[in-house]
């Protein structure tokens, strides 16, 4: 199985059009699973076999992505629970989603998992 971490995926991209990412609902896709550790989240995505380390600041991203009914609400409660600004979370969480898309470890909603 080969490795990566979130400091490897996170990367915007400029005009990938997601500009409407803060308004829609993302969910994990069957193919993928999840495990929140002490130190890690530790994401596999089972088509691949690649396993993804998120820090625990990410998965907290992720399991608020799950519950809530969009990206914007998850940015909200992540911001009130660190007590940081709802923009900057925000921007975070949309570029964690921008490279959780590009690997295929996220889907949005109404997208089929492949």
């Amino acid at each position: 199985m080969s490795t990566s971490t979130m400091s490897d995926i996170v990367s915007p991209r400029v005009g990938s059009g997601l500009s409407s990412l803060p308004t829609s609902r993302v969910a994990v896709p069957q193919h993928v699973v999840y495990r929140s550790l002490p130190s890690e989240t530790v994401v596999l995505n089972l088509q691949t076999g690649r396993y993804h380390g998120l820090n625990p600041t990410a998965g907290s991203m992720l399991e608020a992505l799950e519950r809530a009914a969009c990206v914007g609400d998850a940015a909200a409660a992540v911001a009130e629970e660190y007590a940081q600004p709802p923009a900057l979370v925000e921007r975070d969480m949309c570029e964690l989603c921008d490279a959780l898309l590009a690997r295929g470890l996220i889907q949005l909603d109404g997208e089929p998992s492949h």
